[in-house]
């Protein structure tokens, strides 16, 4: 079926599928990038498919941002080889956290809030997320939760270095 120009609803609802479409390809192209690239420790991760993410939601909707991280998560597994293992589930119940996270403080915040600052909060949502994940499913010991710090640090110094690096100053 194709759109005329006339009717502005069906080509507003193919335009967004279609970019829609480009996010997640884009996003499962950036997560199996990054499991290429060298890591201090296996689960420590940029979170560089996120920003499809925050696209999504910043010119869509929460639908939108949903359709991303959820697709993005199901595909690289498959594309990785890691659906159903521990990894798979550790990402998943992540990027449901940090997706609620990241929609909550959008609607909250509106545009008091950047999207530097959804990121932070969406990355701080995803460590919550993988460390509840993995109390419940791989470690099952309450010695888990004492690396939460670090996630937190480490989340806390990315975001730093992001925000000096799109303000145009170094960070030493």
């Amino acid at each position: 079926m194709t759109c005329s120009a006339v009717d502005a609803q069906a080509l507003s609802r193919s335009r967004r599928q279609v970019f829609l479409g480009l996010f997640i390809a884009i996003a499962v192209c950036l997560h199996a990038f990054e499991s290429l690239l060298p890591t201090p420790v296996p689960w420590l991760r940029l979170g560089l498919a996120n920003v499809m993410t925050l696209l999504a939601l910043y010119l869509f909707d929460g639908r939108a941002a949903w359709s991303v991280s959820l697709a993005r998560v199901g595909i690289g597994a498959l594309l990785l080889g890691r659906i159903f293992g521990p990894g798979f589930w550790l990402a998943l119940v992540g990027t449901i956290f940090a997706t609620s996270a990241m929609i909550i403080a959008y609607r909250a915040a509106g545009r008091r809030l950047g999207p530097i600052g959804i990121s932070a909060i969406g990355a701080g949502g995803h460590a919550l997320g993988q460390l509840l994940a993995a109390r419940l499913l791989v470690v099952q010991h309450a010695a888990v939760w004492q690396i939460l710090p670090f996630f937190m640090l480490f989340t806390l110094f990315a975001v730093c270095r992001c925000a000096d690096r799109v303000a145009g100053r170094t960070f030493a």
